[in-house]
């Protein structure tokens, strides 16, 4: 996406990142009302990754995201009261109030799936590179996964495939230090995991995922890269989850004190000091942004809240497909050469 200046992308980053943040502890308030169906997963303290890399994506770009992604929804241009509506189980939700907070998708904007299985996005976002590849589209495809995805099988098979068919896929992993309670550190090999994308052959960069610019930065570079035919690229982001891998985590697997020294890193709070030192008089025009989508937000959480239930007898629609994709094949293997 582009912008006009400087201080348009600045007042952008920082939207998206509010309406992110809202978004979360609305979701947080109501799932602790018993409002909030089945289980769901905050990016509390990752909202700088999904609002600077969406931010270099077109509308018909595609992204893929996980189990933690209302995020990277809002961020793509997602409506916050239709994903408010999904995730309190209601019929004006995205798919009906069906999916929850792990299976959203809203094609829309390009948004493929959330996933609850731990690394799934990926092959599903190479699956997509290649659509994209062998119909000749100018788009790429953004796949966000965290660190704990990069220890399943599929993360290396699909990654490795995408390199060997220089696929246009970006792959984004939110290193949040922990997959659900085990420390990223005490299981990893090698020192950093954008090195696992070397070993592919991958151009991968490593970046401080609490700095909303340096992430945009590293996303711009790099997509430009893609769509210059030179395949999948890699982002290994640096953040830190201030919330427990799910709403009720008592966290007892990490250190309470050092989680709460963390918030002074938070990236909306690095971005609002530094807004204040280099761009002190836009100031006013933050603050409101800032009213504007908390205002937002409790509007969402208020139409949702009075939304009907879908109806016991959708049950079962949009669970099947009439024919097998094999039926459908209309390619040969030579097509993937």
């Amino acid at each position: 996406m582009k912008y006009n200046d400087k201080e348009t992308l600045y007042r952008h980053l920082y939207r998206m990142m509010k309406r992110i943040r809202y978004f979360e502890l609305g979701i947080e308030t109501q799932y602790k009302l018993n409002i909030v169906r089945g289980a769901a997963h905050l990016c509390l303290g990752e909202e700088a990754i999904a609002a600077g890399v969406c931010a270099v994506l077109e509308k018909d770009d595609y992204i893929a995201t996980t189990h933690r992604g209302h995020g990277h929804l809002l961020a793509k241009g997602s409506d916050p009261r239709f994903m408010m509506a999904e995730l309190l189980g209601r019929e004006t939700g995205y798919c009906k109030g069906k999916g929850g907070s792990m299976h959203i998708s809203d094609y829309s904007v390009g948004v493929l799936c959330a996933n609850g299985i731990v690394g799934g996005g990926i092959p599903i976002a190479t699956g997509a590179g290649l659509a994209v590849k062998m119909k000749g589209m100018s788009n790429i495809v953004t796949c966000f996964f965290g660190d704990g995805a990069v220890c399943q099988g599929n993360f290396h098979e699909a990654v490795n495939m995408a390199a060997a068919w220089k696929l246009p896929v970006l792959f984004v992993c939110e290193n949040n230090r922990y997959a659900i309670s085990t420390r990223t550190r005490s299981v990893l090999a090698p020192e950093k995991i954008s090195d696992l994308a070397g070993a592919y052959g991958i151009e991968s960069m490593t970046v401080d995922g609490n700095d909303v610019l340096q992430v945009y930065d590293a996303a711009e570079k790099l997509k430009a890269g893609i769509l210059n035919g030179e395949g999948p690229k890699f982002i290994e982001a640096d953040t830190f989850r201030l919330a427990g891998h799910y709403i009720g985590d008592d966290e007892n697997y990490r250190d309470r004190e050092a989680t709460k020294k963390e918030w002074e890193n938070e990236p909306i709070a690095r971005f609002e000091r530094w807004m204040a030192a280099e761009y002190p008089l836009l100031a006013p025009e933050l603050a409101e942004i800032d009213t504007q989508e908390r205002e937002a937000m409790n509007e969402a959480i208020a139409e949702a809240v009075t939304a009907p239930e879908p109806p016991v007898s959708i049950i079962y629609d949009d669970l099947f497909t009439h024919s097998a994709a094999w039926e459908r094949r209309s390619v040969s293997e030579k097509d993937y050469n």
